[in-house]
């Protein structure tokens, strides 16, 4: 049992992944704590009240410690010329979907500092974030309060800059991973490398202690990080067919098709590259000749804010944002905390 998890109060050596926008939820998280993981809350998209109001339902339903999960953002300006690409190019799909010409003004996303204001003073066991890097002051704020920091690295150079700040622990995001990529170093298409290998580097290379994530569905994948000196395993997908899970039933039913052993990573739906399941929408915009340049985070995901969620309410998962790691053919459809179970027998004792 690593330090970090014994001073946490954290029996097992398993991490459920935030997943922002919805697959996550405080009973999804609750069920993993209170097996004895650490469950997590993706809430990066939540204002400062929706924030509050999801870590009091998570308490409400656990004394066990969990992890707040944002996005350390610095958003560029908005471009103009992007915006009218984008909105062109949506232009026929919205028409499919019955909506306006005009996409109505998305709200823009909460802010940071706002965010972390509300951390500060409910005071979750962890906080852990990704896109970038907290201010020093911002560091020593959540040290002074007793919350655990965990940074996201996709390269060695992003985990010895996250050791540099001075955090508790990293989580090394390998390439199988879904959802977001957490890359603010450099082109996220430069930084692909695979859970195993960039694990491994991390922890030969840095002090800090490692999380691993990425394609890890099983018991075998826990143990084989585990073994590489990883202090735990992070795991998003496979929790995301739970009951206690908020996956749309259209996403459901796509993570137990055929269609959900072709992911890529994409810019698509929020013009930062992700990775899921290949469908209609993530062929339209992207790097290759015949497709479409997207604007950038998070002016991109505004835009196309309004056409996916009507794709979302018309069950049209060709046009969803469908969220999902590599390895979804391994995906088990039960309570958390009988697959919390199922992942730890054989590896320690509950």
């Amino acid at each position: 049992m690593s330090g970090f998890l014994r001073n946490l109060g954290v029996r097992l050596p398993l991490i459920q992944a935030p997943m922002a926008g919805g697959p996550d939820s405080p009973a999804l998280a609750a069920a993993v704590s209170e097996a004895g993981g650490l469950g997590s809350l993706g809430c990066a998209y939540l204002t400062p009240e929706q924030l509050e109001q999801a870590i009091a339902a998570t308490r409400a339903l656990t004394p066990a410690p969990f992890a707040i999960n944002l996005f350390v953002r610095s958003d560029p300006p908005d471009d103009a010329g992007a915006m009218a690409r984008v909105a062109a190019a949506l232009e026929p799909l919205r028409r499919e979907l019955k909506l306006t010409e005009q996409p109505a003004p998305a709200k823009p996303l909460p802010g940071f500092d706002a965010q972390l204001e509300v951390v500060l003073r409910l005071k979750p066991r962890v906080l852990s974030f990704t896109f970038g890097l907290l201010a020093p002051h911002q560091l020593a704020a959540l040290r002074a309060a007793g919350i655990a920091t965990v940074g996201t690295a996709t390269t060695l150079e992003e985990g010895e800059a996250l050791q540099r700040l001075g955090v508790d622990a990293i989580c090394a995001q390998g390439s199988e991973a879904g959802g977001h990529r957490g890359t603010f170093l450099g082109d996220p298409y430069d930084a692909l490398t695979g859970t195993l290998t960039l694990t491994r580097q991390l922890v030969t290379r840095l002090r800090v202690p490692i999380i691993a994530a990425g394609g890890i569905m099983d018991t075998a994948g826990i143990r084989a990080v585990l073994h590489l000196g990883a202090f735990a395993a992070q795991l998003g997908t496979a929790f995301m067919l739970c009951p206690e899970a908020g996956t749309h039933p259209a996403h459901r039913a796509a993570l137990k098709s055929a269609a959900a052993r072709t992911t890529v990573v994409t810019r698509a739906f929020s013009g930062r590259a992700a990775r899921g399941i290949k469908n209609r929408f993530s062929e339209l915009f992207g790097d290759r000749a015949q497709q479409i340049a997207p604007a950038t985070f998070p002016q991109h995901q505004a835009l196309t804010a309004e056409l996916r969620s009507a794709a979302a309410a018309q069950n049209r998962p060709d046009l969803m944002q469908l969220w999902c790691g590599q390895n979804a053919v391994m995906l088990r459809e039960l309570p958390a905390r009988e697959l919390v179970g199922a992942l730890i027998d054989g590896l320690v004792s509950i």
